[in-house]
């Protein structure tokens, strides 16, 4: 069976994310998320941004109304004392990781094949403008992982 025959899969960053933070919880760390703050519909308070990421706590005594599902992460925390909202679409989670060890892993991208996100297209148009499946296959995406610390 052909990569482009195979049958299309949600996405696994979120079932990796809950999996990390419950891993993280049950050893007695602090869960972290490293997020690209500039991600479409990211929405946290913008003097904790630097560089355009932010690195956001979400222990339980940390955070109010934890909801991790497969678009986002959300919650209400202080910052500077100041009740707020915060939204994570689950797409601008970059890593999740335990404050104390460093122990954790950068999410990866989507495996080739994912069903297309909100706005993006299932099939890029072709040159004649007709939307269809490209000429050549792109090469298979390998897998990596980096030790976050």
């Amino acid at each position: 069976m052909s990569e482009s025959q195979l049958p299309a899969m949600t996405s696994h960053r979120p079932y990796l994310l809950r999996a990390l933070y419950e891993w993280i919880v049950d050893n007695g760390m602090t869960p972290h998320i490293l997020v690209d703050a500039t991600g479409q519909g990211v929405r946290v308070p913008p003097h904790t941004v630097n560089e355009g990421r932010v690195v956001l706590n979400i222990a339980e005594r940390a955070v109010a109304r934890l909801e991790m599902d497969n678009e986002s992460v959300r919650f209400t925390a202080r910052f500077g004392g100041v009740s707020q909202s915060v939204l994570v679409p689950v797409a601008a989670v970059l890593a999740v990781y335990a404050r104390e060890t460093g122990q954790g892993m950068v999410l990866p991208d989507d495996i080739a094949g994912h069903p297309p996100e909100p706005g993006e297209d299932a099939d890029p148009p072709t040159d004649d403008g007709e939307a269809g499946p490209p000429d050549d296959d792109p090469p298979p995406r390998r897998g990596h992982l980096r030790v976050v610390k």
